[in-house]
């Protein structure tokens, strides 16, 4: 039974869309969604940012084969270096469907 990990991007909002064209090109599906990032630091931010205590991103979660993931990431530097996202892969302990 193949092992399956939960890769995790968070971007700016300005890289949704660049990003979904990106995942798009791969056979797993994904998920995508609007977060507020929490940090007490305060270099970067806006003073919008500041003040409300949030910066927005968009996050994208794809659960693929543990056979993949590595060169996904690998792409993932190459064709989006210097932009911000922030990355973490997860190991699926369960899944399925009901």
């Amino acid at each position: 039974m193949d092992k399956f990990y939960l890769l995790t991007l968070i971007a700016p909002p300005r890289l949704e869309e660049p990003l979904v064209d990106w995942l798009l090109a791969f056979e797993y599906g994904f998920s995508s969604f609007p977060v507020n990032g929490h940090t007490s630091r305060q270099e970067g931010l806006t003073l919008a940012e500041q003040v409300s205590g949030r910066k927005r991103h968009v996050r994208f979660d794809m659960h693929l084969p543990e056979t993949e993931w590595g060169s996904l990431v690998e792409r993932l530097r190459r064709d989006f270096a210097g932009t911000g996202i922030h990355y973490w892969i997860s190991p699926v302990t369960a899944q399925g469907e009901v």
